[in-house]
């Protein structure tokens, strides 16, 4: 995508920065919507306690992630958004219309296919007649064991009506799912474990839940710093491991199988991973935060009167010179500038990426 070279006119450091691609999954670009997106989350923020809420589904059913995307991802957040609605509404529970915002990741640390849904959501909501605010207990959202039950059956129910219209096409290693004994057999068991479902109060409250999730908003998979090594066809990468004591450790890839891997987590086209819901739904929603204001007295939140342009300093440098991060004294200068190539160019030299579905 073209960059340039930056050289401190006093110690003679360079740097090497590119342009941006602007694409979604990138790890690099995209900062100044991810903060402009986390400032105007921070505004919708209400004066109550709030809750994380993890919701995960058995790495049986990511090969049907890997086959059918779109669609087990569109299952997967409305399970999630329904069970939430439906459970919190319920008497013995909350009897309260509540809201939030979900985000869908789809990896864990060692890039494997592991597709989990973040919820952010306040603890409480208005009332069924929107006459009071109603809240949860102090600590406690809604039992998770009903969540974990309430989600399983919506998303298995969700999956047997689109094997039944015929959405889901078999092929390959899931060729034998096409027979509906076979489909029976493979849900079976899925019924009858305990998924995981996770919800707390966020270490830091809210707004650190929200820069959580704001890092993975306009990126995927992995950051620049966590790879360590590109050498010799392979990679090595940095990633926690949470069954040791030893958190961080080292993985080495060959270029092919880290490739695979990352492309497990490119969304469909148009897939939409960050939605809101209930009273943060879109339609009405400034409305229905106001309202929340009003029965909780708290004060109405100013909007932003300049908007958030957060530039990638790596990636588009400002018409200051930037100083020296080694000597500080210095400024860095463009010594060597590559333009921006044509599509023509890029399509000429594309290069033929392996299948990322295929683990053979």
């Amino acid at each position: 995508m073209g960059g340039h070279v930056e050289r401190c006119d006093r110690c003679g450091l360079e740097r090497r920065l590119y342009n941006s691609c602007g694409d979604r999954h990138c790890p690099k670009c995209q900062a100044g919507r991810r903060a402009a997106w986390l400032e105007r989350r921070r505004q919708e923020l209400l004066p109550v306690e709030y809750f994380h809420v993890v919701f995960t589904v058995p790495h049986e059913l990511a090969h049907l992630a890997v086959a059918h995307g779109a669609i087990f991802y569109r299952l997967l957040l409305g399970a999630v958004r329904e069970t939430l609605l439906e459970v919190a509404a319920t008497p013995r529970h909350l009897a309260a219309r509540i809201g939030g915002l979900m985000v869908l990741h789809t990896w864990g640390q060692n890039l494997e296919l592991h597709p989990h849904v973040h919820v952010i959501v306040p603890g409480g909501g208005l009332s069924r007649d929107g006459t009071r605010w109603v809240s949860c207990p102090r600590g406690f959202f809604l039992p998770v064991k009903v969540l974990s039950r309430v989600f399983r059956g919506k998303l298995l129910a969700g999956l047997r009506t689109a094997y039944e219209r015929g959405a889901l096409a078999w092929t390959g290693s899931l060729a034998h799912l096409a027979d509906p004994q076979h489909f029976g057999r493979f849900l079976a068991p899925l019924y009858q474990r305990e998924w995981v479902v996770y919800a707390k109060p966020p270490v830091g409250g809210p707004e650190q839940a929200l820069k959580y999730l704001a890092r993975y908003t306009y990126r995927v998979a992995i950051s620049n710093e966590r790879i360590e090594r590109v050498a010799d066809g392979q990679v090595t990468f940095r990633y926690k491991d949470y069954r040791r004591p030893l958190r961080w450790r080292r993985m080495t890839l060959g270029a092919d199988d880290f490739l695979r891997r990352f492309l497990l987590h490119v969304l469909p086209k148009g897939f939409v991973r960050i939605r809101s819901f209930g009273l943060w739904a879109n339609r009405g929603r400034a409305g229905r935060l106001a309202r929340c204001r009003v029965l909780l007295a708290a004060p109405a939140v100013a909007t932003v009167s300049q908007p958030l342009v957060a530039a990638d300093q790596d990636n588009h440098p400002s018409d200051e010179p930037p100083r020296c991060p080694s000597c500080r004294q210095g400024l860095l200068l463009v010594v060597v500038h590559t333009p921006r190539p044509r599509i023509g160019d890029l399509v000429a030299c594309t290069w033929r990426l392996p299948n990322p579905f295929d683990t053979s």
